[in-house]
């Protein structure tokens, strides 16, 4: 049976979904930015977290805009120069931007989510999350809603879904968006990696797509990490593999499975200079997709779009 707890932690206040069968847990913080703090699977006699998260709410404040660990990236993400677009003939300049002068993202990475339904059965538990974003960014003047449900179900799998409902009166441009990191407390040098893709997103010195993308196939088989330096964006191919891309810990056994859907074709691979944990980012589009269209999304008015991933962490 699944059940659902709520608690204060550490100056977070924490909604788990809890496996009563196997004590998988997945951590969820509302107030900022909908994040998942934890995802807690059974290892040896204990427990082991997969999540790189926040050790306190004075952690989160200090370092959010340093790595912004399990944000909500919308209505984009990644960079947009300048924080400068184009849309239907009009130029846009996002406010909420960096010293560097960059928008980063999106508008959401720090704003609080409301529960809107928490359910539990003996199937999974679910809690859904809501924000509804006003239009209060001068350069993106968009009303929309964004949902996000976190599903945890059997075989230690949580599926993550958002929900996007233009409010606005026009068609409005929009990226989404996970920004999780992935730890098993073994060095990322010491980890395999593996994704199905044979193209990478070629970038500028700024790390800006030009548009272009490069043959590349080095993770087509699962490959050590040790030295390899990475931030780069790949097009995934969603003919080859039933987990399109899996993190390996040789040390401690653990395979970490991860299962976007079609919705999601862009596969954002970063590993701080720490090397202690790496980001393993699910994105609809290339970053400055509001200027090079790579995977921009243009949502009517009233009109909805789902966005799925599912994450899987097995010992082994």
């Amino acid at each position: 049976m699944f059940s659902i707890e709520s608690y204060h932690q550490s100056g977070f206040d924490i909604i788990a979904l809890i496996d009563g069968d196997t004590g998988t847990r997945a951590e969820i913080i509302p107030a900022h930015s909908a994040l998942l703090h934890a995802f807690k699977i059974p290892h040896r006699d204990s427990f082991l977290n997969i999540i790189d998260s926040y050790e306190s709410l004075d952690d989160y404040q200090v370092n959010l805009p340093n790595y912004y660990k399990s944000a909500k990236l919308s209505p984009f993400a990644c960079r947009i120069p300048a924080g400068t677009y184009r849309w239907e003939e009009q130029e846009y300049t996002i406010s909420k931007t960096l010293s560097s002068g960059n928008a980063i993202h999106g508008l959401l990475y720090d704003v609080p989510f409301e529960v809107v339904s928490r359910e539990a059965d003996e199937k999974g538990a679910v809690l859904t999350l809501l924000h509804t974003y006003s239009g209060n960014d001068a350069g993106y003047p968009f009303p929309y809603a964004c949902e996000v449900r976190y599903h945890l179900v059997p075989g230690q799998q949580l599926r993550i879904s958002t929900f996007i409902l233009n409010n606005a009166d026009t068609a409005i441009p929009l990226m989404d968006g996970w920004h999780p990191y992935f730890s098993t407390g073994t060095p990322v040098d010491e980890l395999e990696l593996q994704f199905a893709s044979e193209q990478i997103v070629e970038f500028n010195a700024q790390l800006v797509p030009t548009g272009h993308v490069l043959p590349y196939d080095r993770f087509l088989e699962a490959q050590s990490l040790a030295g390899i330096p990475l931030d780069n964006s790949f097009v995934l191919d969603f003919s080859r593999h039933s987990a399109l891309a899996t993190l390996r810990d040789p040390q401690k056994r653990v395979l970490i499975h991860f299962h976007p859907e079609p919705c999601y074709p862009i596969l954002q691979i970063y590993i701080p200079a720490h090397r202690n944990s790496i980001a393993i980012e699910h994105l609809t589009g290339a970053p400055n997709a509001f200027n090079n269209g790579m995977g921009l999304v243009s949502l009517e008015p009233g009109e909805e779009r789902v966005f799925s991933t599912a994450i899987t962490a097995v010992a082994y």
